[in-house]
């Protein structure tokens, strides 16, 4: 991936989420609100998150376990499997959590060694701080339901971070074509 489209992709993904929080009506909010414990939402993330590790199990070399592949990715497919049934709970938030751990890879990558380019910073404090928010989320998933109640009792919370993230999503999409 290059250092382009590494910036460029969480600069729109951030420039959508506060978009959707700018505008913040009843649907908008009620979705945010009942994200945590949906279903689909679990499908969508818990389900892509999965299929993302074991597509990354699948490539795995001879000197990363790659000769237990097929048994790798059969124990973490049950595994996953067994989530869905007996964990559903909080499993979108996981899923989130898991998304963005596996997404971070590619975007560090992207950056690294690049030291001609200071302006990656930009990219890279973001994703770091997805990172750090991946692992509280993940090890605690029900305090991003107490994260939105917070955030949406008054309308002005949820449009000041939504401004923010459409800021800090527009300056990375504009820095990312300043490579």
């Amino acid at each position: 991936m290059s250092l382009t489209l590494a910036t460029l992709l969480p600069g729109l993904v951030l420039l959508v989420l506060g978009v959707l929080f700018l505008i913040g009506n009843s649907a908008i909010v009620s979705a945010f609100k009942a994200m945590p414990r949906s279903k689909a939402a679990t499908v969508i993330f818990f389900g892509g998150a999965t299929a993302w590790f074991l597509l990354n199990l699948s490539t795995l070399s001879e000197a990363d376990f790659g000769e237990y592949r097929r048994i790798l990715m059969i124990a973490f497919a049950l595994i996953a499997l067994g989530a869905f049934v007996y964990v559903p709970d909080f499993l979108a938030v996981r899923g989130l959590a898991a998304l963005m751990l596996l997404a971070a890879m590619p975007l560090l990558d992207a950056a690294y060694m690049e030291y001609d380019h200071p302006q990656r910073l930009f990219m890279v404090s973001a994703v770091f701080l997805g990172i750090a928010a991946a692992i509280y989320l993940g090890a605690s998933p029900y305090r991003l339901r107490d994260f939105f109640g917070w955030l949406f009792t008054t309308p002005t919370r949820a449009r000041a971070l939504g401004g923010f993230l459409a800021g800090y999503g527009l300056l990375l999409a504009v820095v990312a074509f300043t490579y």
